[in-house]
């Protein structure tokens, strides 16, 4: 049910953004050179690697020249892409790992590999399942609740002492919880923010 419930949502929603996709596409690389396109491997169900999509919105290559980790006022993010974050409309073309069975509409984040060692145990279990192109801790932890990185300090480092677990804990709960019946309410919750989301000042 779950499965078919993502190839039928995913299907649907690229149908009816397309509009949208191509003109995000577009506009991505009318503004800054480099692909619309971003492409990273993450770690998926079972410990899989996959490479999931996204629209570029940072300067070609800034994942060679700097941290994994982008703060609030990361100087590789492009003007657009800094709107494109705000409105959650790079993940977009995650609908197409979707399709491919990557992903899920709903689930845990998609974790970065360097990032895996660093689980507990416990946090292990996320991997039993699917990422998700929206989740809850996409929803409840958003990008003005993350730690600012202080001088000096390795953003990395400072992610996994600050930032990842917190994250994990809210992903844990959800896996505990998880129905199609709350999936929907949290497709209902993503809704509501990216009505609600307005690009952040000075990006």
């Amino acid at each position: 049910m779950r499965r078919v419930a993502d190839v039928v949502g995913a299907g649907i929603a690229l149908a009816l953004l397309s509009p949208v996709i191509f003109s995000v596409a577009a506009a991505v690389r009318l503004t800054s050179r480099g692909p619309a396109f971003y492409r990273q491997v993450r770690i998926g169900r079972r410990g899989e690697r996959f490479t999931m999509m996204k629209f570029r919105s940072m300067v070609s290559g800034a994942d060679r020249v700097g941290p994994l980790i982008t703060g609030r006022a990361d100087p590789r993010v492009t003007r657009i892409g800094a709107v494109l974050r705000a409105t959650k409309l790079d993940e977009l073309p995650q609908l197409i790992n979707v399709l491919r069975g990557d992903m899920t509409l709903i689930g845990p984040r998609p974790e970065v590999p360097r990032f895996i060692p660093c689980y507990s145990g416990e946090e292990l279990a996320i991997l039993s399942v699917r990422p998700g192109v929206t989740g809850p801790g996409q929803i409840f932890y958003t990008r003005e609740q993350q730690a600012a990185v202080p001088d000096g300090v390795d953003p990395e480092q400072h992610y996994v002492a600050h930032e990842l677990h917190e994250k994990l804990a809210i992903d844990l709960e959800y896996l505990r919880r998880r129905s199609l019946r709350y999936d929907l309410l949290m497709l209902v919750r993503t809704a509501g923010m990216l009505t609600r989301q307005r690009p952040l000042p000075g990006r």
